[in-house]
C-alpha cells in the first residue's frame, strides 16, 4: 500500500503513539508484508525468530517490539504490539467507507462494458472496456479489472484475507488493505472468491481463466495464460506462473511457488513449491509418473501377501 503522500517517520509514530529511531523528517512512502516490501516501506515484526528477515529486508522502516540496533539507512518504530499498530495505519490510510448505492459514484466503468442487475461495485472501482459482469458479483472497493474480463454471477472480488494472530481471548484479525487486480482477457467462473491483498494486491494474470468456485486467497499472484479447474483453492501468498494448468479441487500451501507449465492434475495437494514443465500428482505432491508407479505397486501388495502366505 503506498501513501497519498510521503509521510515523516515522526508523523507515523504520532499516529500509533508509539517511540521511534531515526530522523523525525525520515521519509516514509507506504507499509507491506515482508514479501513484497520495498524501499520506503514499513514492514511489521513481532517475533524474535523473524526479527534479522525484517531488519534485513528492503523494508525501510521496522515497526518491532523490541529496541535493537537499527540497520543503516532505516529507522524503527518501537511498539509494543506491532500487530495492532500495523493495523491502526492500515485503518488510517485505508478506512472502510460505507457504500450508500449499488454501483458506487467513485467507480469507473469502462466502454461497452455490460453490467448485469443486482451486482454490487464499491468505492474507487476501475472496470476496463468490453467486459461483462454478471448478475449478484460483488467487486469490494479499489479493485482494478482490465479489459475484455467477464465474471460470472455470484463471484466475489475482494474480501478480506484470513489472516488472523491468536490471543488468550481469541482471534484477532489482520485488516486488509489491499486490492484484486484482474489483468486483460481474464475470465472468473461462476461463485469464485478472491481475496484483496493484506496491503499488497491479488493479481490474476493476463488470459487467465478460473472455472467455478475457485478460491484465491491474500496476495497471491497468477500468471498469464493459466487454467484453473473447479473447486481448487489456492492459499495466500502463492505464485503461479505462466501457464500452469491446475484441474479440480487441488490445495496448495502458502508461500509456495508453481512453476511455469507446470500441470497439477486433480485432487493434488501442493504441498511445497514444484519446478515448471512437468506434470504433479498426489499429497504429498510428487512427479505424477513416479507417484502413479508407486500406486501401481501398491495394489500389488495383496498379490504379494498372499504368495509369502503360501510359502
Amino acid at each position: 500500500m503506498k501513501f497519498p503522500t510521503t509521510f515523516s517517520l515522526k508523523q507515523i509514530a504520532e499516529i500509533i503513539s508509539s517511540e521511534y529511531v531515526g530522523h523525525d523528517d525520515f521519509p516514509v512512502l507506504g507499509m507491506n508484508e515482508i514479501h513484497v516490501v520495498v524501499n520506503g516501506d514499513i514492514v511489521f515484526v513481532d517475533h524474535p525468530k523473524y526479527y534479522d528477515k525484517a531488519l534485513q529486508s528492503n523494508a525501510s522502516v521496522i515497526l518491532i517490539n523490541k529496541k535493537v540496533d537499527c540497520p543503516e539507512g532505516k529507522a524503527l518504530l518501537i511498539s509494543d504490539d506491532p500487530f495492532r499498530d500495523f493495523n491502526k495505519l492500515t485503518t488510517f490510510f485505508q478506512p472502510f467507507v460505507p457504500s450508500s448505492q449499488t454501483i458506487a459514484a467513485t467507480a469507473k466503468i469502462g466502454k461497452d462494458t455490460v453490467i448485469q442487475p443486482n451486482t454490487f461495485i464499491g468505492n474507487n472501482v476501475e472496470i476496463g472496456d468490453n467486459c461483462l459482469i454478471h448478475t449478484n458479483v460483488t467487486i469490494y472497493d479499489n479493485c482494478i479489472v482490465g479489459n475484455n474480463v467477464t465474471i460470472h454471477a455470484g463471484s466475489v472480488l475482494g474480501a478480506d484475507a484470513f489472516y488472523y494472530k491468536k490471543r488468550p481471548e481469541g482471534f484477532d484479525k489482520l485488516i486488509s488493505g489491499g486490492r484484486v487486480v484482474l489483468k486483460d482477457n481474464v475470465d472468473i467462473g461462476a461463485l469464485c472468491t478472491i481475496d484483496k491483498g493484506v496491503t499488497g494486491d491479488t493479481t490474476i494474470g493476463f488470459g487467465t481463466k478460473l472455472d467455478n468456485q475457485v478460491h484465491v486467497g491474500h496476495d497471491t499472484v497468477i500468471g498469464k495464460k493459466c487454467l484453473i479447474a473447479s473447486q481448487t483453492g489456492i492459499a495466500g501468498c502463492v505464485i503461479i506462473e505462466d501457464e500452469v494448468t491446475i484441474w479440480g479441487q487441488v490445495g496448495t500451501n502458502s508461500g509456495i511457488t508453481i512453476g511455469a507449465k507446470a500441470v497439477i492434475m486433480g485432487q493434488t495437494g501442493v504441498t511445497k513449491s514444484v519446478k515448471g514443465g512437468k506434470s504433479y500428482f498426489g499429497t504429498p505432491i510428487e512427479e505424477s509418473r513416479e507417484k502413479l508407479k508407486q500406486l501401481a505397486y501398491i495394489k500389488k501388495i495383496p498379490e504379494i501377501i498372499k504368495k509369502m502366505d503360501k510359502k
